[in-house]
């Protein structure tokens, strides 16, 4: 099948953005996923009669449905068609093959707004970066042969025979004149990709008529995205509103298998546009079209300890109960209470209600919390993935999550209002002072949002925050009495110092700055001041600097996550840290290197010095390039930070 330009298929490419807003300059991005994909019909294939000759259509009714019922608009569940050589997930029998990474294809529909090159490469490079990194996580039961997606029966047929006395039982009688295609937010879905539907004029006779006749389908397809590029009056509407979308099919077990994205076109150009917030953008979304959504986690089919999966915790906090769920947040937390399941937000849920989000003020830095804050601090975190298991639809390789460093360690009562006001958290802060982000690649102020519930945390500033950028210099007047150092390998330390020489300002508060530092074990380190030698700083201990008044605080919990860094050249996941990995390579961060590929191929560089493994992350990266399996075009795009 050709298609037009404006109107080929993108293979490889990523599903569905929800609401988002643009991260701009001091400005986090926000998720509403919830208030847009409660607008939208979900089509749900039926399961299919075995009785039924291969080429007829079986419809299901809701229980109660009258005979000849026009086109009701009913609540509760939809009547569905689908054809039984239709490959959604389940229409097949079982084969013993073993999960495969999900092929997630996408198509842009004829009404999209044509891009220039510029915006085209910008999308095409995030998208695909995703799909690279979800195809690694996720696997599917494939479908096998060309997906074709359901008929609305709401929308074609106007009445079903249903007297099961009849040889047309629980088939449609007539067709809705008014039919004219299928949609999804506000997308016309191609009838090429739809199953046929029919229709029996007559309640005991074999007779019928091909009201539309079946498509083609869609091969090597497991997910299909309607990437649908406009300047919608929703766009118009809300200028920070980068994208939004929905997933609008699902299989016989419930799996997504189709949604829409539209994509902001004027937010595809300007100095706001970051390529690693699109990315993540596009993963958040991805999740909750793949099933991280309050509208699907009653179809979740590993529920085993519950025959409900989400309910309320002793304290009146609303949370998933699932078997991977609570075992990932008991191994995060350190702790065995019962009571440790997955925290859904309650500030965009009506009371009692459910949120498709984690809890911010328990999982910050979660790629499934509800606010993204900086795009190096956002983590595809071992919960999340437990729960994406937890739906009994995927595979997920559940040793490729990112560190979340969120709360580490820290027991049940983390994230409580007492562990956040009383001082017995490090993570948490009080009254406005500037400090350091807990990642220790920003600095930061001490700040509260709505979804913190008026706990405070060190939130990284609006301009100049990053250690690791060289260029932050120049917005640091006190550089040259406090000692401090930008770049790479510089992390923010708590930090009263101040030159001796330096007779305007005799001595200082404790606050954040920027100095150097180099890993030598876990939890061990080096760090250099301006003008002096490297010297170890004990983690959870004060030094001293010669040559400087005051102290520098050496952090605990730091060098220990593998995948911490500011590199968005090559996105990381953990790796295990002993004492020789740092032995090998003493001035990286984290200890260990690992470049990201899709599937399990996992590239570990060790290097003598951080100069060496940089070019040798180079190198690996434009192999992989050049040697990517995807039928996508990769575009290097230069990435414009000035959002951060």
């Amino acid at each position: 099948m050709v298609s037009p330009p404006s109107q080929r298929l993108w293979v490889g490419m990523l599903v569905v953005f929800v609401v988002l807003v643009v991260e701009l300059p001091g400005a986090l991005q926000k998720c509403i996923f919830d208030e847009v994909q409660v607008q939208v019909r979900v089509v749900e294939a039926a399961p299919v009669d075995p009785d039924s000759p291969p080429s007829e259509t079986r419809l299901r009714a809701p229980a109660g449905q009258e005979q000849q019922t026009a086109n009701p608009g009913f609540k509760g569940s939809p009547l569905q068609a689908v054809k039984q050589r239709s490959s959604l997930g389940g229409l097949v029998p079982p084969t013993a093959v073993s999960p495969q990474p999900i092929r997630i294809r996408t198509w842009v529909p004829e009404q999209s707004d044509s891009l220039s090159e510029a915006e085209k490469d910008k999308l095409e490079a995030a998208v695909e970066e995703a799909v690279r990194m979800v195809s690694s996580l996720l696997s599917v039961d494939r479908v096998r042969g060309p997906l074709l997606l359901s008929r609305d029966i709401n929308k074609y047929c106007k009445f079903l025979w249903r007297n099961s006395s009849t040889v047309n039982y629980n088939r449609c009688g007539r067709a809705n004149n008014n039919y004219r295609s299928e949609s999804c937010l506000d997308v016309t879905i191609p009838d090429d990709h739809l199953a046929g539907c029919d229709v029996y004029p007559e309640a005991d006779s074999p007779h019928r008529t091909a009201l539309r006749p079946e498509g083609a389908g869609l091969t090597d397809t497991d997910f299909l995205l309607y990437l649908h590029v406009q300047a919608t009056d929703k766009c118009r509407a809300e200028p920070n509103v980068l994208a939004y979308a929905v997933h609008c099919q699902t299989d016989t077990h419930g799996r997504p298998v189709a949604g829409v994205v539209v994509i902001c076109r004027d937010r595809l150009s300007g100095a706001a546009y970051s390529h690693q917030t699109t990315v993540q953008t596009v993963i958040h979304e991805l999740f909750h079209a793949l099933g991280f959504s309050k509208d699907l986690f009653h179809t979740w089919r590993d529920c085993s300890s519950s025959t409900q999966v989400t309910h309320t915790d002793g304290s009146g906090q609303m949370r998933i109960y699932t078997p991977s769920v609570i075992s990932a947040l008991q191994k995060h937390l350190a702790s065995t209470d019962p009571e440790l399941g997955g925290p859904l937000e309650n500030l965009d849920a009506p009371p009692g209600g459910v949120s498709s989000h984690w809890e911010s003020l328990l999982l910050q830095g979660s790629i499934m919390a509800a606010v993204l804050g900086d795009s190096t601090t956002v983590r595809i975190d071992p919960v999340t993935l437990a729960a994406l298991q937890d739906t009994g639809w995927y595979a997920v390789n559940l040793s490729r999550a990112q560190s979340l460093v969120w709360g580490d360690g820290e027991g049940a009562t983390f994230g409580s209002l007492s562990t956040c006001q009383n001082g017995s958290s490090s993570f948490f802060c009080t009254g406005s002072e500037l400090g350091c982000h807990y990642l220790h690649l920003h600095k930061g102020e001490c700040q509260t949002d709505p979804y913190l519930e008026m706990c405070r945390m060190y939130k990284p500033l609006k301009n100049g925050s990053e250690c690791w950028k060289k260029e932050n210099e120049r917005h640091s007047a006190e550089e040259d009495w406090s000692g401090e150092i930008f770049g790479f390998d510089s992390r923010c330390f708590f930090s009263s110092l101040n030159r001796q020489s330096h007779f305007l300002l005799p001595s200082s508060s404790v606050e954040g700055r920027c100095y150097r530092h180099r890993c030598t074990g876990p939890n061990r380190y080096q760090i250099q001041v301006s003008g002096t030698e490297w010297m170890d700083c004990p983690a959870g201990g004060t030094i001293q600097i010669k040559g400087y008044q005051g102290s520098v605080f050496c952090p605990d919990r730091f060098c220990l996550y593998a995948d911490v860094t500011p590199s968005h050249d090559v996105n990381t996941f953990p790796a295990s840290i002993t004492s020789d990995s740092f032995q090998t390579s003493p001035s990286a961060q984290d200890g260990t290197w690992s470049s990201f590929r899709p599937h399990t191929e996992v590239t570990t560089v060790t290097a003598l010095c951080f100069t060496a493994a940089v070019c040798l992350l180079a190198a690996v990266m434009v192999s992989y390039r050049k040697c990517c399996s995807y039928r996508v075009r990769i575009h290097t795009v230069p990435e414009d930070h000035s959002d951060l």
